[in-house]
């Protein structure tokens, strides 16, 4: 007890309470917190003051209005004298001073003005006293001290002096008092309210003012000095101020006396100085305010909707690319779009947001998005989404990614709800964001896609196409044939739909995923690529015909327009009505459903010929050779639910057991140690993880590298490793983490082992060990210090036994004093390897796209005049792909970033677009999803003559989807030197004769056969088009006319000299291979393949007729869909009975 009684007194004594001394606890503190310092209450204080100034101003006009010059009280003056004054002359009238000095001021008026003038005194004076600083002089000669004292202390006198109370107070002038409070008050208001006010909308408020109080003082000083003269009134002295100002001068009313007009005298300089300072100053904000961009006010904000931009630095390139694929989307034409830039806007950028089409929906804020005040002026919490895009033009990218994230970080914390779509460069920082609605990695992206373009040729066009929104509009005029299909299919893109909702895809339900991706297309036109079930977040592709629809799945499919977009005209129904016969989908073979497609304005009509086939249209007999022949199987039907004994389980046992079986004891050895598995080492945090084929142990660094021997092996260049299959070769300025990219697609589990290319890395700067440790586990992965400007690097590197040759752009050129000129070193790099090896595909990307225009670049040839000027009227038209009939693009040989930027644009309306690109080119692979690969059409696939039968052969065998066609076609570049030869010409036209009067009924064998007989040696003569030649020289205005014996002899030299040319640059070559030590036999069996144009074919009609050698697009199922856990990774060796059923397999799925 007494320890505690202890312990509370020594609580007790501890408790001490302190006092701190603050200057506001005297009372001159506190009345100078209550009158200045308080915002608040000194703006209650400054809204007072403000109201007794204009009460002051309206006494002042009142006491005029009752004021009577003849009834002047206190005058000493008599009356005669007053009199007197009123019968001179108006020529020359007599000015009587008493008129000016004293006026006629009622008790009344006189009572409220002394009190109004006691109070503004009591309050000058305090005001004066708490804000006093130790100088009383600089306080007394203060402007509005010396007008506050001449409108208040006259009126306190005649408090003591009576005869003084009519005399005259310009109180009138205390409307400038009046101007400083309002002034005052408001910036006091913004203080209040934490808000920051415009200066514009400040200097335009102080010069509307300056000009009122310069008008009210000249009408009040002028009426009254005009007391002793004419004697105006408020309003006609009013009046004349007006129209003096305004430059006007009517004459109508002027000043008569001289004091009067000393006083106008007096206006007019005083607002020669102060109102062109007050203009000048307004100008300069106006301009700084133009270089800022403004406001986007609140009320626009929540009435319309907008969408915000932040960008490092706009060039026009990136602000068209945005505006013309934002709104490309009907809904989205109310939209308006915000751009919040650092730097000050570009001249180019200006005349673009000029422009009526822009300027209405496009404003331009000058701005960071790291501060709050610049996201509140694009009012940042209110918008529909915030798009963040990298700097790609940036030396350093890395701090390019470093900015971007700082703007994510800060617009999420600005604006947690709004949806942010970020574009990040480097996959290494893609994990700082993963907070961010939708991201676009550029690199992941950029080598996923150089990739797929070596092992599915133009992937990268196949892509830009999808991702770019387009009515299929282009080329439409063009009597290219090739031009109006690639034009047309170009305009397909991915929409979605919900299965019960879809009159494409609703009849569907509880059938198989392959029977609905197959008759749909084959009654509809449409290609059913991927769906997702209703309680499952992933998008998967093509999950083979196990799947089976429900009426809760959303369905993606390719097509020229969304259903929604789309009206359903029912042929079968008009034949009914008119009693005609109805017959099959296949019994007209010129009347198929996608032939009756019509695109006008965003909407479809798509004729529906027999929406129910009759059961013998599933099954399509073949074409006889000669006549008759022996008949091979018709095309098995496409099945409704899946038959486990019909449809393949995995096409990872056929590929082990073809392993196994097939391979000599050579090529075994080479395979056997591969085995599947999840790479160890991932470069990068956020990478997807693939099974791929992998090295059973990692192979040592010092293997890895090509051209120097170890003491694991001798060999120092590519021909002394003999590879079976050709090389790829990656020319890269540094090993960044995002080529891990490109190595993970080529060796995923899926790819054939015996299919594998090996892989060679030809560097600027050796990569470090961090890299080499994620790529060392992969197999036939090498890399080689060089660069493509030395010959001796490529030759050593094996670019005679390469397939690919991809040309990465450097991040050291990716920017120029002059723009687009940042590709300059890396298009003539690529034009000289074009001219020393002209079989190799070079797959380069640029910076620019409008670069791409000098990719084997032939200064003198008429076809590429012609399409420069097809690409010229398409981008007049509005197209957003006008760029699309360049034949390096078209064929898939070049490619920029920046064309990917659209696919971050379209994820706003399309918020499945990034994750359905990334399941194509192989950086996620969700499980049960398929794949990306291809098919080439070989002489034994002809029979099977259109594209729609491929599509039912290709689901009713192997459950693959094809997507779209890679067509390649022999063409003759014609150049302007020569003309072409007459016995060409000839040919040319015979041949079209005879394929425009042959009957449409015969088959397409005889129609290849004809084709071939009527050209000799077709490989070395490539057939010439009548309609694209007079197209081309028609573009070029050429005239066409017979070739005479000498352009023939010109022709002949020019070929003469283009041998010559071609045997100097092989010397040349060879002799650098003999230097190394090379042999030179790879390369005498390089062929000049130039005179070849390729397109992409995206979801053709069924009808298209297939040709030799295209490559099919197919979307193959996932092997490891439906197999046991334990047999995904390893699988079981030794097996017959798989070995044999793999075998079958492959005869199954043989075309």
């Amino acid at each position: 007890m007494e320890k505690l009684d202890t312990e509370a007194s020594l609580s007790s004594c501890t408790r001490v309470q302190v006092e701190f001394y603050v200057n506001e606890n005297t009372f001159k503190e506190r009345l100078k917190l209550f009158f200045i310092k308080n915002q608040r209450s000194s703006l209650r204080i400054r809204l007072f003051n403000f109201a007794l100034k204009i009460l002051t101003c309206a006494l002042y006009m009142l006491r005029v209005s009752l004021d009577d010059p003849k009834e002047v009280n206190g005058n000493p003056c008599s009356a005669i004298c007053r009199n007197n004054s009123w019968t001179s002359t108006a020529e020359s009238p007599e000015i009587k001073w008493e008129l000016i000095f004293w006026v006629n001021r009622r008790l009344s008026v006189w009572a409220i003005q002394v009190t109004v003038a006691l109070i503004s005194f009591l309050e000058t004076m305090l005001i004066t006293y708490l804000s006093y600083k130790g100088n009383i002089w600089e306080q007394i000669f203060q402007i509005s001290f010396i007008l506050e004292m001449i409108n208040t202390v006259p009126f306190i006198i005649t408090i003591f002096w009576p005869p003084l109370r009519n005399i005259f107070v310009p109180v009138f002038l205390n409307c400038w008092l009046a101007k400083g409070a309002l002034e005052n008050m408001i910036n006091d208001f913004h203080r209040a309210i934490q808000r920051t006010h415009s200066a514009m909308f400040n200097q335009v408020f102080i010069l509307i003012c300056t000009l009122l109080c310069l008008v009210f003082t000249g009408a009040c000083g002028i009426q009254h000095l005009e007391r002793a003269g004419k004697n105006l009134s408020l309003f006609d002295s009013f009046y004349f101020c007006i129209v003096t100002f305004s430059t006007v001068g009517y004459g109508d009313v002027t000043p008569q006396i001289w004091p009067s007009q000393l006083l106008v005298v007096i206006l007019i300089c005083v607002a020669l100085v102060v109102l062109p300072l007050q203009f000048e100053e307004l100008a300069y904000l106006w301009m700084e305010s133009q270089k800022l961009g403004g406001n986007y006010s609140r009320h626009r904000a929540q009435t319309e909707k907008h969408v915000v931009l932040c960008v490092s630095s706009l060039k026009i390139d990136l602000l068209m690319d945005f505006l013309n694929e934002f709104y490309a989307h009907p809904r989205l034409q109310d939209y308006y779009v915000v751009i919040l830039c650092p730097t000050e806007i570009d001249i180019q950028v200006r005349r673009i947001l000029q422009i009526p089409l822009w300027s209405q929906r496009v404003i331009y804020l000058q701005g960071s998005a790291l501060k709050d005040q610049d996201l509140m002026r694009a009012k940042m919490d209110d918008a529909e989404a915030c798009f963040i895009l990298s700097s790609r033009n940036e030396v350093d990218r890395t701090a390019a990614d470093h900015q971007t994230i700082l703007r994510a970080w800060a617009a999420k914390d600005f604006a947690p709800n709004c949806p942010l779509y970020v574009q990040i460069l480097k996959p290494e920082n893609k994990f700082h964001v993963k907070f961010a609605d939708h991201v676009v990695c550029e690199e992941e992206f950029k080598y996923a896609m150089l990739a797929l373009n070596c092992v599915c040729p133009a992937t990268s066009t196949l892509v830009t196409l999808l991702v770019h929104t387009s009515r299929g509009q282009e080329g439409q005029l063009s009597p290219e044939h090739w031009q109006k299909m690639y034009g047309r299919c170009s305009g397909n893109e991915v929409y979605h739909i919900r299965l019960c909702d879809s009159k494409f895809f609703g009849e569907y339900d509880g059938k198989s995923f392959t029977y609905a991706s197959f008759h749909a297309h084959k009654k509809y036109g449409v290609c059913l690529i991927g769906v997702k079930r209703e309680d499952n977040k992933s998008i998967l592709l093509n999950p083979g015909p196990r799947h089976i629809m429900a009426a809760t799945d959303t369905c993606y499919y390719i097509n020229i327009t969304k259903e929604e977009n789309s009206a359903f005209i029912f042929k079968q129904e008009e034949k009914h009505s008119k009693g005609l016969p109805i017959t099959g989908l296949y019994d007209a073979p010129s009347r198929l459903p996608v032939h009756s497609i019509i695109a006008s304005m965003g909407t479809v009509a798509i004729d529906l010929q027999n929406p129910d086939p009759p059961e013998e249209s599933s099954k399509l007999t073949l074409p006889t050779e000669n006549g008759a022949g022996s008949r091979r199987p018709s095309i098995a039907p496409v099945l409704e639910i899946a038959d486990s004994s019909a449809i393949l389980p995995c096409d990872l046992l056929s590929d082990q057991s073809e392993d196994e079986t097939n391979q000599s004891d050579e090529e075994g050895s080479i395979g056997s140690d591969f085995v599947k598995g999840y790479p160890p080492n991932s470069p990068y945090i956020g990478s997807s993880p693939t099974l791929c084929h992998l090295l059973p142990q990692k192979a040592p660094f010092c293997c890895l590298r090509l051209d120097k021997g170890c003491t694991h092996n001798s060999f120092e260049d590519a021909k002394a490793y003999g590879f079976k299959n050709k090389l790829i070769i990656v020319s890269a300025e540094t090993a960044g983490n995002g080529l891990y990219n490109f190595i993970v697609p080529l060796r995923a589990y899926y790819r054939p082992r015996k299919e594998l290319n090996p892989i060679v890395l030809l560097l600027d700067y050796p990569p470090d060990n961090h890299f080499l440790e994620a790529i060392c586990c992969f197999p036939m992965v090498y890399f080689m210090a060089g660069t493509i400007d030395n010959l001796d690097n490529l030759l050593q590197c094996g670019i005679i036994y390469a397939d690919n040759l991809v040309v990465v752009d450097k991040e050291s050129t990716m920017s120029a004093e002059e723009d687009y000129m940042a590709d300059a070193k890396t298009i003539v790099n690529v034009q000289t390897m074009f001219r020393l090896f002209p079989s190799l595909s070079i797959i380069t990307e640029l910076t620019h796209p409008s670069n791409m225009r000098f990719m084997q670049f032939r200064a003198k040839d008429c076809y590429s005049l012609a399409l420069s000027k097809l690409e010229k009227i398409e981008r007049d038209k509005g197209s957003n792909l006008a760029f699309m009939f360049r034949l390096p693009f078209a064929a898939g040989r070049v490619f920029s970033i920046s064309m990917l930027d659209t696919l971050l644009y379209q994820s706003f309306v399309k918020d499945y677009m990034i994750a359905i690109a990334r399941l194509l080119l192989g950086l996620d692979t969700t499980p049960g999803s398929g794949y990306l690969c291809a098919m080439k059409v070989t002489e034994e696939d002809l029979w099977i003559r259109t594209y729609g039968r491929l599509f039912q052969k290709l689901c009713s065998s192997s459950a693959e989807i094809p997507i779209g066609i890679y067509r390649t076609e022999s063409h003759m570049f014609s150049t302007s030197e020569g003309k072409d030869s007459y016995a060409q010409s000839q040919v040319s036209i015979n041949v079209e004769q005879g394929e425009e009067h042959r009957e449409r009924g015969e088959s397409w064998k005889e129609k290849t056969a004809h084709r071939n007989s009527t050209t000799s040696d077709q490989s070395e003569h490539p057939l010439l088009r009548k309609k694209s030649m007079q197209w081309a020289r028609r573009l070029s205005r050429k005239s066409a006319k017979p070739s005479s014996r000498a352009e023939r002899i010109s022709q002949q030299r020019l070929n003469l000299y283009r041998r010559s040319e071609r045997q100097e640059l092989s010397e040349l070559v060879k002799n650098r291979m003999k230097h190394l030590g090379l042999p030179t036999v790879g390369y005498d069996e390089m062929n000049d393949h130039q005179n070849t144009l390729s397109y992409v074919l995206i979801n053709p009609p069924p009808d298209t007729m297939l040709e030799l050698n295209d490559i099919v697009y197919i979307i193959r199922s996932d092997p490891l869909a439906h197999m046991p856990d334990d047999a995904q990774v390893a699988q079981p060796r030794g097996n017959k009975n798989q070995q044999d059923f793999g075998t079958e397999t492959r005869d199954e799925t043989h075309l």
